[in-house]
C-alpha cells in the first residue's frame, strides 16, 4: 500500500536540533519527485536534522501490513524513521514531553537510489533518542500499526538504541525520499 509519494509529501516540514539549542540547519522541499531534506548538520549542541509529516487525521490504519518500505536516494549516511502512534494506553504516551516514538535505523547507499525495508517488529520505543521498554507504572509498550499519527525521517548522532550512530556525519547533507509504502 503506497502511503506517500511525489508531491503527496506536501505539508512535511523541518524539525532540527535548534529546538534544543543546536545549530544545525535543514529544510524540506517537495516536488513531483518527492521529499528532499537538505541540511548542514552541526554535532555540537544537538546533532540532528529531520523532516516530519503533518499529523494524520484520522490516524493511518496499517494493521494489515508488516513493514515500511522507503524508496530513496541517499548519501551513505544512516538515518532513522520515527513513527508516532495514538496508543491504546489511554493516550498516556502523548502526555510524555516529546512523546513516545517508534524508531528504527536504516542505512542508505551513496551510489544511487535504493529501497529500504523496516519491519514493524524492529521499531523500538524511544523518547528523545533514549530507548524505553515500558511507561511509568510499568505499563508495557507495544507498537500499534492501526493508529499512526505522524512519520519523521532524521539524521541524528544517536541511533535507535541510544548509542552513537555509526553512520553519523556532520556537514552538508542531501536525502531524497521518493515514496513510503506499507507492505505485508
Amino acid at each position: 500500500m503506497q502511503l506517500i509519494s511525489g508531491d503527496g509529501f506536501s505539508g512535511w516540514h523541518a524539525l532540527n536540533d535548534t529546538v534544543m539549542g543546536g545549530r544545525s540547519t535543514g529544510r524540506c522541499t517537495v516536488s513531483s519527485r518527492g521529499l528532499r531534506l537538505e541540511a548542514e548538520v552541526v554535532e555540537t549542541g544537538g546533532g540532528f536534522v529531520s523532516c516530519r509529516s503533518p499529523v494524520f487525521s484520522p490516524p493511518l490504519d496499517l494493521s494489515g501490513e508488516a513493514a515500511f518500505e522507503i524508496e530513496l536516494r541517499g548519501d551513505g549516511r544512516h538515518y532513522k524513521l520515527a513513527v508516532a502512534c495514538a496508543d491504546g494506553v489511554g493516550g498516556l504516551t502523548e502526555m510524555i514531553p516529546g512523546g513516545v516514538r517508534w524508531v528504527a535505523n536504516f542505512a542508505t547507499d551513496a551510489d544511487g537510489p535504493c529501497r529500504v525495508r523496516i519491519p514493524f517488529d524492529q521499531l523500538r520505543a524511544s523518547i528523545r533518542a533514549k530507548p524505553i521498554a515500558s511507561l511509568p507504572l510499568g505499563l508495557p509498550l507495544r507498537f500499534d500499526p492501526s493508529h499512526l499519527t505522524r512519520l519523521q525521517i532524521l539524521h541524528s548522532k544517536f541511533g535507535d538504541d541510544g548509542a552513537p550512530n555509526p553512520g553519523f556525519r556532520a556537514g552538508p547533507l542531501s536525502l531524497e525520499v521518493m515514496a513510503i509504502d506499507a507492505v505485508a
